[in-house]
């Protein structure tokens, strides 16, 4: 039922009272928008056509606020429904005119009951009535005009108007939420930081070989004439590093596999196996991503890059041929470096290395193994596929995007000669049979596929398998962005569950815009939120898609910091402030999180967007919304907490073959 609250309404000479009048319904009738007469100097007037409307205030609750002195006169009123269609009746309040003297209104516990024939004979409409009351001064009064009109300048972007509104009707305000805005998406987009792997080849981000120096030419290029390869040594002492970045569930398994795990179990080579063209190298940068935000030293080492940096771009289809022993000593000695590079830097402190080649055959897979003995764990991951068509794309892909291929002119050409190189593998490949292994089977497509596994355990390979089961290569979009500005962040405060801002509130509605148009082709699109009331009402607008609210992408918990701003945390609580400058990827507030808190609370969101095969709208907030980018962009751990998210943008990501490409759309300055 009722309810309300008043700060003592004395006060000294010259303040006012603020008062809020709220009413609240769980059913809510959105033909009917709550109003206000009544006496002066409410209204003035019993006139329901100069009723005052009412300002939805969330979802289910509608608000009007005034300004009265302390010793005003009894106010009289009552609530109305005004129907949007103006033909229909209003519905007037049934029983007596409230009262409200002093801040206080008799009968708090009263509901707002409506009838009429509309709703059925006996059918009632209730609402639940409160008052809020708050003592001003006019120094206040002042400051919150001041920034009303600095708010209420209208605002461009480059050059256009922000947001074009049809004129409502005289004695029709109600209805301008209900306004046409149109947005030309192509106007809004602004630079985007660039993602490690937008339009690169994937093997050309992979862990640049040490043991052999580094080549003074640029080997994506395919030019290796001019080539010099310098061999330089490399000081192999271990590092005390052998805990993850991580907090939770990733942290806890690191310390019982240290303390009761055989030592070569504390790192852990994933060796990837299968013919050129089935996607492993996309899954190698793939899987290295994941690990690596979990808090996991990860590292991508690709034997490709070690075989272009030692015997040059341009070795034909005859360099593959398992009946060359010159090719296939060649290979195994880049491979031997590549693995002893992986070794190495196991040593000094890494955890998990991604070995991507083709290993097809078990004499390749041996050699690996023994050179592993009693230095870590091994996995081996095949990628087997048998859809032509999948196959036919990445060998276009390869052609394109490969520097091998950089040099070669003739595309039929090249075609030609990588099938000849595909066709050498074949005639000599080898299933996994040996040794701890996963295969994923026709899994590349996102239908159907299977996977298997064969003597995997223990947490971090557990968690690998589950990640590759909900992975696939389908094209689609997710849509990153924060709520609309809250009432929250226009004061500087930290957390709370604030409603949104007038800004806040254009921009739900221009987001609700510009998702009809960018997904207007997509039916099986979904909308994620938080569950506090900033998102769910920048969601509100946006209609014809389901709507999904998740705990996780709730901001950070900032514990006994929550309401305050930056300042007051500065001036009472000086340690905590200080401890949060230096380290603000693990700082953890006062009963509250810390970022590695909320990454391991974000990684079931994770595994679902990889998992899903339609587009996401996530609407969330800036420290969740920094982890989940810099899962996409493969942006380290340590410069989350910098990562720049700004209010009122839209971030793009696009998920696909090619990799991961981002586009940003800015729609308030």
């Amino acid at each position: 039922m009722g309810g309300g609250s008043s700060k003592n309404p004395g006060g000294s000479s010259g303040d006012q009272l603020y008062v809020s009048l709220k009413i609240e319904n769980m059913d809510v009738k959105e033909e009917l928008v709550p109003h206000v007469f009544g006496s002066i100097p409410i209204i003035g007037s019993w006139d329901s056509t100069r009723a005052l409307s009412m300002e939805r205030e969330s979802a289910l609750t509608w608000e009007l606020s005034f300004v009265v002195p302390p010793n005003h006169g009894t106010l009289v009123f009552k609530f109305l429904l005004k129907p949007k269609d103006a033909e229909s009746p209003c519905l007037v309040e049934e029983g007596e005119d409230r009262l409200l003297t002093g801040g206080k209104m008799e009968d708090e516990s009263r509901s707002a009951v409506f009838k009429s024939p509309g709703f059925g004979q006996d059918e009632l409409l209730a609402y639940r009535v409160f008052v809020i009351v708050d003592v001003i001064s006019p120094f206040d009064l002042a400051a919150s005009w001041r920034a009303y009109k600095e708010n209420l300048r209208p605002s461009t972007v480059r050059g256009i108007p922000d947001i074009s509104m049809n004129a409502a009707p005289e004695g029709c305000q109600e209805n301008a939420s209900a306004a046409v805005m149109e947005l030309d998406l192509e106007r809004y987009v602004v630079p985007s930081p660039t993602c490690a792997s937008t339009g690169v080849y994937a093997a050309n981000l992979a862990e640049t070989p040490r043991s052999l120096g580094f080549a003074k030419c640029d080997v994506s290029s395919g030019s290796h004439n001019s080539c010099e390869v310098e061999f330089l040594k490399t000081d192999h002492t271990a590092s005390d590093k052998v805990m993850p970045a991580a907090a939770g569930a990733v942290a806890a398994a690191a310390v019982a596999d240290q303390m009761h795990g055989p030592k070569e179990d504390q790192c852990l080579a994933i060796v990837l196996v299968g013919l050129p063209a089935r996607g492993k190298t996309f899954t190698a940068a793939k899987l290295t991503r994941y690990l690596r935000w979990l808090g996991h030293e990860t590292k991508h080492f690709n034997v490709g890059k070690y075989r272009r940096l030692k015997h040059g771009v341009n070795q034909a289809a005859d360099f593959f041929r398992g009946d060359n022993p010159e090719g296939v000593e060649a290979r195994n000695e880049v491979a031997a470096l590549a693995m002893e590079d992986m070794l190495s830097w196991m040593q000094e402190g890494g955890q998990v290395g991604v070995f991507d080649a083709t290993n097809s055959t078990k004499q390749r897979r041996n050699m690996i193994m023994k050179l592993a003995e009693g230095k870590c764990k091994i996995i081996f991951l095949e990628t087997i596929c048998n859809d032509e068509s999948i196959i036919e794309r990445n060998i276009r892909l390869k052609i394109q995007q490969s520097p091998d291929y950089a040099e070669e002119t003739d595309f039929e050409a090249g075609l030609h000669d990588f099938k000849e190189r595909l066709a050498n593998y074949g005639k000599v490949y080898e299933p996994v049979e040996e040794g701890s292994y996963v295969k994923m089977i026709d899994m590349v497509s996102g239908n159907g596929g299977q996977i298997q596994v064969n003597n995997i355990s223990g947490y971090l390979p557990g968690r690998i398998v589950f990640f590759l089961v909900n992975t696939h290569l389908t094209p689609r979009p997710i849509l990153l962005t924060r709520h609309g500005e809250s009432q929250d962040n226009v004061r500087g405060r930290i957390g709370g569950d604030s409603i949104l801002s007038e800004a806040g509130e254009i921009y739900s509605k221009k987001l609700a815009n510009f998702i009809k148009k960018r997904l207007k082709s997509e039916k099986t699109a979904s909308i994620w939120t938080s569950t506090l009331q900033r998102t769910i009402l920048t969601a509100t607008p946006i209609v014809g898609f389901p709507k999904i609210q998740w705990r996780a992408l709730e901001e950070i918990n900032s514990g006994a910091c929550d309401g305050m701003t930056y300042e007051e945390i500065k001036r009472n609580m000086p340690e905590e402030y200080e401890s949060r400058l230096k380290d603000k990827l693990r700082y953890r507030y006062p009963r509250g999180e810390s970022y590695l808190d909320v990454i391991q609370r974000l990684e079931p969101v994770i595994i679902e967007l990889e998992r899903q095969r339609a587009p996401v709208v996530v609407i969330s907030h800036q420290a969740v919304l920094r982890a989940l980018y810099a899962y996409f962009a493969d942006r380290p751990l340590k410069e989350i907490p910098q990562i720049e998210v700004p209010l009122h943008t839209i971030i793009e990501i696009q998920m696909g073959v090619t990799g991961v490409q981002e586009k940003r759309y800015k729609l308030i300055d």
